[in-house]
């Protein structure tokens, strides 16, 4: 997946190289336990999409410095967007396991490269 601006983080929209976006369906109970039958009872709460990003090298550093401070900004949760198979998608989240690297460095010259991070969603995309 290529292109640029497809990231929207606290509605500033992220021109970068996006090699791979994954979502995952993270099903919460508000209990699972097994009783004496060997059934398992359970409560669903509902499901979350939560979602990893890993981005290609750049070399626009503004926009991947902007980048990387909305990141690891020190805020609990924000407003994301982005893509699914129906168009753009948008929910709330907090932002973990931010991490990149340089794969390139001479003199005052950088290219970054590996940024990777997780959007765990705060609310249940789906109610049970």
């Amino acid at each position: 997946m290529t292109g640029g601006g497809i990231i929207t983080i606290d509605g500033r929209a992220f021109d970068v190289p996006v090699i791979k976006l994954e979502r995952q369906a993270e099903f919460l109970d508000k209990y699972a336990e097994r009783v004496q039958s060997g059934e398992l009872k359970r409560e669903l709460i509902g499901v979350y999409y939560n979602y990893s990003l890993e981005l290609g090298a750049t070399s626009n550093k503004e926009e991947y410095h902007a980048l990387w401070d909305k990141l690891t900004e020190p805020k609990e949760f924000h407003q994301v967007t982005l893509p699914d198979n129906m168009g753009m998608y948008t929910f709330t989240a907090y932002i973990a396991g931010v991490k990149d690297g340089i794969i390139y460095a001479k003199g005052s010259n950088r290219i970054m490269d590996g940024l990777t991070c997780d959007f765990i969603a705060k609310a249940p995309a789906r109610r049970a």
